[in-house]
């Protein structure tokens, strides 16, 4: 078998070699699509044992803090039936890589967002006239269904079951609401410092905002929100 495909590998560069060079970058592009299809179906993510997260994560921007004029929404979503379909450190790393790709591929801007092992929250502004909130979602929940029913032998089994969103207009609802999802895991008792969860933005927050924001945001209450969440994630 590995003689088969070392002799399949060299078949394939001879006949590259052979293929005129303006074809070239356009051949690149195709393997770049497949390498990338391989890497989401086989889940390659590679993890620091010593936090629990993607060796390499593609943090998004700095804090913003601020209403967009397009749109800042909170998004919460729960698997069918409050199912734990995503416990443990590489389901839940595969729930927020997905979420962190996916918010860059839809232009989508992040400010917080908490993963856990049957339902996730995140903040977020749109950047375009038209929302794209329901294909980042749509996507989201494809891709990880596909990947987590084929890890545990489920192929076809129903994995979410919906998302609420709710557009933020008014500053103080806003800030509340950042406080709510960066200190998520700790509501649910998975924690008790919120930046100590892997898969929150809380550590990111407290990294790339100033002292100031940070403290300005967490001085916010969430006691008296309204936000469906009596899921009891485990890890």
């Amino acid at each position: 078998m590995v003689m088969a495909m070392e002799d399949l590998r060299i078949r394939l560069i001879e006949r590259l070699c052979r293929w005129p060079a303006g074809l070239l970058p356009e051949v690149e592009s195709v393997l770049n699509r497949l390498e990338r299809m391989a890497h989401a179906a086989n889940n390659a993510i590679t993890a620091d044992p010593k936090v629990g997260l993607p060796a390499e994560k593609d943090w998004p921007h700095a804090p913003l803090h601020r209403l967009s004029d397009h749109g800042t929404y909170i998004v919460t979503a729960s698997t069918l039936g409050k199912a734990h379909h995503f416990r443990g450190p590489e389901k839940l790393t595969l729930v927020e890589s997905e979420l962190l790709r996916l918010a860059k591929q839809f232009d989508v801007v992040l400010e917080a967002w908490a993963v856990f092992s049957n339902h996730y929250h995140f903040v977020a502004h749109t950047t375009t006239d038209v929302n794209p909130l329901a294909n980042l979602i749509a996507h989201l929940h494809s891709n990880t269904a596909t990947i987590v029913n084929r890890q545990d032998g489920t192929p076809g089994r129903q994995v979410w079951f919906n998302f609420w969103e709710t557009q933020l207009t008014f500053e103080k609802s806003y800030f509340a609401r950042l406080n709510y999802v960066h200190q998520n895991a700790v509501k649910h008792r998975l924690t008790t410092v919120a930046s100590q969860y892997p898969w929150c933005s809380a550590a990111w927050f407290e990294r790339t905002a100033t002292s100031a924001q940070v403290k300005t945001i967490y001085s916010f209450k969430f006691d008296r929100l309204k936000i469906a969440d009596d899921y009891d994630p485990v890890m």
